[in-house]
Parts: C-alpha cells; structure tokens; sequence
C-alpha cells in the first residue's frame, strides 16, 4: 500500500504538471536501511522500496519540471509514542524524539526556491538516533 499509493500519486502529479520548474514531489520512508525492522517487515519492505525507487523516479521527473527526494523522519511522536520509555529517549542525543516540525522544517526547505538543486535524495533526518 505505501509503495502503491506513493507511485499511482506522483504518476497522477507529474501528469497534470504544467512543465515548468518548481514541481516538488516529497516521498516518506523509515529508516529500514539503518537497522533492523524484523517485526514489521511488509511495512519495511514497501518504505524500502520507495527509498530504491527514489533516483530513478526522480531522473524520470526532473526533465518534466519536478524535483523528487525521499525523507526518512526516524522517531516522530505523532501521538503513538506518548510515554515513550526513558530508554528510547536515551538513544536520541538531544534525550528527546522527533516532533512533526522537525521534518517539516526540512520538507519546507526542500520545496522552497532554496531546495531546487537536491534532486533524488533519500534525506535521514532523525536527530543522532542511535538504533
């Protein structure tokens, strides 16, 4: 479903582009090529293929006007780590876990005039997490 939806809706972006420059295409991974998932494997398997994808999708879009690049946003409380053990805290440099303006801010950048030469990148953006 991650690898499905994510490829049908760029297709569908990239179709309706006008083909001038500043289109920008952010795909979401999780860090399945850092460490180990073993308990979620199709989740890691459909991210991961989204990470491999990345350049070569990108090389098709770039011409059409669209930058592509990947963001892994390692550990975001969104909610689901509310009472995160003191021990997962402790793997963060900063002792605390991602908040959803951390990667925001970089998917900010990413689509600003600012961000048009990163093109195809997967971007670990997880704050020194240490798995």
């Amino acid at each position: 479903m991650n690898t499905r939806a994510t490829l049908l809706l760029t297709k569908a972006f990239a179709a309706q582009h006008n083909g001038r420059t500043g289109g920008r295409v952010i795909w979401m991974t999780s860090g399945q090529t850092l460490g180990p998932m073993s308990d979620n494997l199709a989740y890691a398997a459909s991210k991961a293929a989204l990470a491999g994808a990345t350049w070569s999708v990108a090389d098709d879009l770039v011409g059409k006007g669209i930058a592509l690049n990947t963001i892994n946003p390692g550990p975001v409380n969104t909610g689901y780590l509310d009472g995160a053990p003191a021990a997962l805290l402790e793997r963060f440099p900063r002792r605390r876990l991602g908040e959803p303006q951390d990667p925001a801010r970089l998917i900010a950048w990413l689509v600003s005039d600012e961000g048009e030469w990163i093109v195809g990148q997967v971007l670990n953006s997880e704050g020194g997490f240490r798995r």
